[in-house]
């Protein structure tokens, strides 16, 4: 079965002066999938939807986006896409209705005052669509902008780290409506900060680290590239280092500490470990155990140890001295 592209790019490069942006992107986004683009601040993520999304024009490489040349068709690949930055783009002195309704003219489309309640009805706006948009709440401004991207019934959805900033109930409702355009045959390419919700969304993962694609394949794909999680709790901060030493030894990775909880851990692609042994191991060592775990990645071990961000503390854990 031959796979359709709605979104290839080989090459991509641009610089902003002396800092190099992107060096060399190459995507590739199959027909009704949502892609999740992550990675660490200035891996290069919001350059490449600009880019992608012709609000910037690429030094190098190539792209087609909808099936149209990214620069030789910029019209019509603007005509074939709808793009949710990180900001509301509504203006605050109109109502939702009469955002919606004067997106829909500038867009040229056809019944804008029809499609415009058709979306506010979707996105459970319709109560207020009589109030002005900066009476709105964050999420449902966001709503709003959502809507706004979606008058023209895009082949492609470009998203912008939409849920960023909002309560869990407004992510959610975000979170859903993705679901709900994919099953629509809408694809989606997305950027976020919350791992947790490309794991839920995305079919595939495109890691970004310094200004390229290091990584893609779907989130168990990518979990499956660094193995299991072995983790101690102890009864205090002083058996830490002796509990760190036995997991150093046993998994031949550098453990993490979450001073918070009196917990260390590390990652292992050791198959025959289990859960039995790495107690009797911590046991023997003399380790005063409270609680002990082997689990499978997160995302989150997924970006720490597959991008430059496995140098960074995260949260409250931190690498061993």
């Amino acid at each position: 079965m031959t796979t359709t592209y709605a979104v290839l790019s080989e090459g991509l490069e641009k610089r902003f002066g002396a800092v190099h942006a992107l060096r060399g992107l190459d995507l590739a986004v199959a027909e009704g999938t949502v892609c999740g683009l992550l990675g660490p601040n200035g891996a290069g993520k919001t350059t490449a939807v600009r880019l992608l999304t012709t609000l910037l024009r690429p030094d190098a490489g190539s792209a087609r986006v909808a099936g149209h040349d990214l620069v030789r068709e910029a019209a019509a690949v603007r005509s074939r896409i709808g793009v949710t930055g990180q900001y509301a783009s509504v203006d605050g002195d109109l109502t939702g209705r009469e955002n919606l309704r004067l997106f829909a003219r500038l867009h040229r489309v056809r019944g804008p005052a029809a499609r415009a309640d058709e979306l506010l009805a979707r996105f459970g706006l319709t109560e207020a669509a009589h109030r002005k948009a900066s009476t709105y709440s964050g999420g449902m401004r966001r709503r709003l902008d959502l809507a706004a991207s979606l008058l023209r019934r895009p082949d492609v959805l470009f998203l912008d780290e939409p849920t960023t900033g909002l309560d869990p109930a407004s992510r959610n409702g975000i979170r859903q409506a993705v679901r709900e355009l994919k099953a629509d045959g809408t694809t989606v390419v997305l950027t976020t900060q919350y791992l947790e919700e490309a794991d839920q969304l995305a079919d595939e993962i495109a890691l970004m680290d310094r200004g390229r694609v290091a990584h893609t394949g779907s989130p168990a794909q990518l979990k499956s590239l660094i193995g299991s999680f072995a983790e101690a709790v102890v009864a205090s901060g002083d058996a830490l280092p002796k509990a760190a030493a036995v997991l150093d030894r046993i998994t031949g990775r550098e453990p993490v500490f979450d001073r918070e909880r009196n917990a260390v851990g590390a990652v292992t692609t050791d198959s025959t470990l289990t859960l039995p042994r790495l107690v009797r191991e911590l046991d023997a060592a003399g380790v005063p155990l409270l609680d002990a775990s082997l689990r499978p990645p997160t995302l989150d071990d997924v970006f720490l140890r597959l991008t430059e961000g496995s140098e960074r503390s995260v949260d409250h854990k931190e690498r061993a001295a």
